[in-house]
């Protein structure tokens, strides 16, 4: 039974295979702090609220954390920060550990093959993705998993373009990073992430409209919709124009990196948008209205989002991991004979 894993900035989600169903589980990858007391520890015990006790504070972690930053007027923390692991958090690997260990659960088998996605650096950042792979690769080791990383972009390729023979360019939009991928036949030709996402959306508007950033979560995860019509003012108005600035600046960044990979003209490939960032209503249809005015030296046959666009890179991974189990269960048979 293989499991795939889409470690994000603001969630993470693992998919398994269950007859002909594949099942998704999913956590908010973000905790607040309370102060400890006995009361408040056997309430959210009671509760079934996920969290941990440290010294003389106790730890909500996961989807009820934002609850409880909304209620207490806290910022929730993150163990993660522009797609990696945070370098400024000190509780950053534990949290993620509970987190992930609620959502992927134990290995049905020792070595049980799990696949988890991992981003590209970045090209306008000096971030280095080298050490939080490594990080949950030997995390996800401890829990008997035989883990393998696998390109954030690539995985949106496996989970969405199979009917194109895995041809096409995936990009997938999360909170901390933006990646993309460009494969051609399952072969990525080019991948690379951009250190903006959800998050740089989220801060940019609570900046300009003296939100809180929790706040402004809130209100773009609850009914927000890109429809072409920005209102001066408000929330949900600089919300759509830092959405707008940053698809300007991913496909400015695609059509540069398109250019120095010397990428061949006559490709006529489909673009999917997937990711929770790219969840609003809408976002579809403003990425490809942006994409036309844009100088790409190849052909787009159209733009596609998924119906559950934040479960696309789980399930890419989770393809990964089937792929790889299948062929190694052959070669043993083949071994066998």
């Amino acid at each position: 039974m293989a499991k795939g894993l889409d470690v994000g900035t603001m969630n993470i989600l693992s998919g398994r295979q269950e007859g002909a169903e594949t099942v998704f589980v999913q956590q908010r990858n973000s905790f607040v702090e309370i102060e400890y007391s006995d009361m408040a520890e056997q309430m959210l015990s009671r509760s079934e609220v996920l969290h941990i006790r440290k010294d003389d504070k106790v730890y909500v972690v996961g989807d009820d954390a934002l609850n409880f930053a909304n209620i207490f007027s806290e910022e929730t923390r993150r163990p993660m920060q522009h797609g990696i692991l945070s370098s400024s958090e000190s509780s950053a690997i534990p949290m993620i550990k509970l987190i992930t260990e609620q959502v992927v659960g134990d290995p049905s088998k020792h070595d049980e093959r799990l696949y988890y996605s991992s981003p590209a650096d970045p090209i306008d950042s000096d971030l280095s993705t080298l050490y939080h792979e490594k990080t949950l690769e030997s995390m996800l080791g401890d829990m008997g998993y035989n883990p393998e990383p696998i390109n954030e972009g690539m995985a949106v390729i496996y989970s969405e373009l199979a009917d194109n023979s895995f041809t096409g360019l995936g990009i997938s939009f999360g909170a901390g990073m933006t990646n993309v991928c460009l494969a051609y036949y399952a072969v990525p030709v080019m991948k690379f992430s951009i250190a903006r996402g959800g998050d740089w959306v989220d801060e940019q508007t609570a900046q300009a409209t003296g939100t809180p950033v929790d706040k402004v979560t809130s209100i773009k995860e609850d009914d927000f919709e890109l429809d072409f019509q920005t209102d001066v003012g408000g929330v949900e108005g600089a919300l759509a124009i830092y959405y707008e600035n940053l698809l300007d600046y991913v496909i400015e960044n695609v059509t540069k990196e398109v250019d120095e990979e010397d990428i061949e003209e006559g490709l006529d490939v489909p673009v999917v948008v997937t990711g929770g960032t790219s969840s609003p209503n809408g976002f579809e249809d403003l990425f490809a209205d942006h994409l036309e005015d844009a100088n790409i030296p190849f052909s787009i046959s159209g733009v596609h989002s998924p119906d559950e666009p934040m479960y696309s890179v789980a399930s890419g991974a989770l393809v990964a991991a089937r792929s790889e189990e299948e062929e190694e269960g052959g070669a043993g048979e083949d071994g066998e004979e």
